[in-house]
């Protein structure tokens, strides 16, 4: 049962689930984008919206530093 504590309860809860089946599934031991591409197929089966690897700026005490 999900406690509804937070805005996002439900879906955290639906990103993690499908985080842990990952690691379940895979185990330990590959390279980041392996487990990226786990994640994406376990996000589209569960149905959630997402983006992959879009980018965006970053900032350091309020000013852009970069992107990345």
């Amino acid at each position: 049962m999900i406690k509804e504590a937070y805005k996002y309860s439900a879906l955290t809860s639906k990103i993690i689930g499908c985080a842990l089946t990952v690691h379940k599934m895979l185990g330990n031991g590959f390279q980041e984008v392996i487990y990226q591409r786990a994640l994406a197929i376990e996000m589209n089966l569960a149905r959630i919206e997402f983006s992959r690897e879009f980018e965006m700026p970053i900032f350091y005490r309020e000013e852009q530093i970069g992107m990345y």
